[in-house]
């Protein structure tokens, strides 16, 4: 994916080197404002994109951690869910995008995500977006805070897809412990089901990998 930066010196700052705090006063839900959650974003997106990408034919039919998803359902989900983040950060309608990219064939999932992914460099290329309000399917939220629930919807499908297909992806420890200090608080252990796309929350250790306590939050057993 092309970066997404904006014109300070935070653009120039890899996330994994800020700070993950968030400070007294900033709202619940939003990033703290050291790290430009855009580039948290970015490096899911692009993540996730090298894990689509390494996925064999002969691994299509696979189940995966998400129990109603295979493989194949799983990478046609990860494309719509990117197109959708370009349509909400133009600020249109969330379900104007289908949950799936139904019209695509077996293996046309990697090209599909190289175009979305340069429509969502450049939706949200201005830093204004992360202080506008967006329309997500769950609710409205700020841009700053839309970014955050992204970064962790992609990262745990990436998780689930890497884990099917047998990928060990390079996981960023600071970025996820940024993305959990956002969910735990905006996607509560009592919130699940119905609009709210995820599993009863599954005890891990608190000394256990970033990467195993967020997808437990996000109802897997890693």
């Amino acid at each position: 994916m092309n970066a997404i930066t904006r014109p300070t010196e935070a653009a120039t700052t890899a996330p994994s080197e800020a700070p993950s705090a968030v400070p007294s006063g900033t709202p619940s839900g939003t990033p703290s404002p050291a790290v430009d959650p855009r580039l948290d974003l970015a490096a899911a997106v692009s993540l996730a994109g090298r894990t689509l990408a390494a996925v064999r034919a002969d691994q299509y039919d696979a189940p995966t951690p998400c129990e109603e998803f295979d493989v194949r359902r799983l990478s046609s989900h990860l494309v719509a869910v990117l197109r959708r983040i370009a349509v909400i950060g133009r600020g249109e309608a969330p379900f104007s995008v289908p949950s799936f990219a139904d019209e695509l064939a077996d293996g046309e999932w990697e090209a599909a995500w190289e175009a979305a992914s340069s429509e969502v460099a450049q939706v949200w290329a201005d830093p204004e977006i992360l202080g506008r309000t967006l329309q997500l399917p769950a609710g409205p939220m700020p841009g700053a805070a839309a970014a955050a629930a992204y970064t962790n919807e992609l990262t745990v499908h990436t998780w689930d897809l890497a884990t099917a297909t047998g990928q060990r992806p390079a996981w960023d420890p600071a970025l996820l412990e940024r993305v959990l200090s956002v969910v735990r608080r905006t996607l509560p252990a009592g919130t699940r089901g119905g609009r709210v796309p995820y599993g009863e929350v599954v005890a891990v250790d608190a000394d256990a990998p970033a990467i195993d306590r967020l997808v437990g939050w996000a109802g897997r057993r890693p």
